[in-house]
């Protein structure tokens, strides 16, 4: 799974790529506001049936839990644009709309946008790991650790952890808290997503009940966060994916090269917002979601890069570290002979 070098030869050609993407880069209000109709009011639409269904069958309910979950994540793609100010061309607009569907998405809009904005500087740094990142060591890193905390690599590393714990851990818990870093802004947002939290879901328990609550709010958190997870996942991890350290690093070829075409079935890509083309994205990040596909099929350099399948996606999750004399990723099976 490799890259056409034309691709990097194409992207390094600057002003080239700035001139080809600039005409998609400015979102359409119209167009922003008609996918807030159609991702968020489904969702709570479906989080009514869900609530419904409960008196019928609980299969049911989990049956309705999966588009449930689609909305959700497509509402998380929302803030995800707002946060890179794609969404609308005002800059009130993006930060109002990405403060309300935090409030949906239980992740809090302006802490969540900075550690996103450091995800985007640094991704494929070697030496900028640790902020928005899957944890990802390199072979000697790794062959260096004790028994211990190879076992926490392994684990934290384990496919079942990250789409079985992850969901919980990261989009629950993790977004509750203040990061030390964060500015009073930041802080201030996270504050108040909280106390809109335990404003819906307090008004939600003491009328329908905490069982109820728990057993409709449940999959869906666990089924969008594991959705999540594994988007963000294979987009970065995966075999010939790009890693480099210090000034050996540069902005666009991490970005194309880093940054795979996850390319989905319709629905699926729909429901996730054409994040699949995240070598766009990540090479301009101001190109609202819903102008990535048309991005994508107009200019020929971004039809080169590497299309990865749902199967290759899944394969791509027994790949464990960077392997810096191979420039590759591997698996733990690899270190047999070492």
């Amino acid at each position: 799974m490799k890259y056409d070098s034309n691709v990097i030869k194409s992207t390094n050609a600057a002003p080239r790529w700035q001139d080809l993407i600039k005409k998609y880069q400015t979102p359409d209000n119209w167009r922003s506001i008609w996918q807030i109709a159609n991702s968020m009011l489904p969702f709570i639409a479906v989080w009514y049936l869900m609530y419904q269904s409960l008196s019928v069958s609980y299969w049911l309910t989990l049956l309705l839990a999966l588009p449930a979950a689609g909305y959700l994540t497509r509402t998380f793609i929302i803030q995800h644009d707002c946060g890179h100010s794609s969404f609308f061309k005002s800059s009130k607009a993006n930060d109002l709309v990405g403060t309300l569907c935090g409030f949906i998405t239980m992740i809090p809009y302006h802490q969540w946008r900075h550690e996103h904005a450091v995800h985007h500087a640094s991704s494929g740094d070697l030496s900028r790991r640790g902020t928005g990142d899957v944890t990802t060591l390199t072979v000697n890193e790794y062959l260096a650790l004790s028994k211990w905390k190879r076992f926490e690599y392994r684990f934290y590393r384990s496919m079942p952890v990250l789409l079985l714990i992850g969901p919980f851990y990261t989009f629950v818990l993790t977004h509750r808290f203040v990061r030390k870093d964060s500015r009073k802004p930041a802080r201030r947002n996270v504050y108040l997503t909280n106390a809109v939290l335990f404003s819906i879901y307090g008004t939600l328990c003491l009328t329908i009940g905490v069982k109820a609550v728990f057993m409709i709010w449940l999959p869906i958190t666990m089924i969008s966060g594991a959705l999540g997870i594994w988007l963000f996942y294979v987009q970065h991890q995966y075999e010939n994916t790009y890693w480099k350290s210090g000034e050996e690093w540069e902005y666009v070829t991490a970005a194309v090269m880093g940054s795979s075409y996850l390319k989905l079935p319709r629905l699926l890509q729909w429901f996730t917002g054409n994040i699949g083309f995240h070598h766009i994205h990540h090479l301009s990040p101001k190109i609202p979601n819903y102008k990535l596909e048309q991005c994508h099929n107009e200019t020929p350099m971004f039809q080169e890069a590497v299309v990865l399948g749902i199967w290759e996606s899944l394969k791509s999750g027994s790949l464990k570290l960077w392997d810096e004399q191979k420039q590759k990723m591997v698996g733990f099976g690899a270190l047999k002979s070492r």
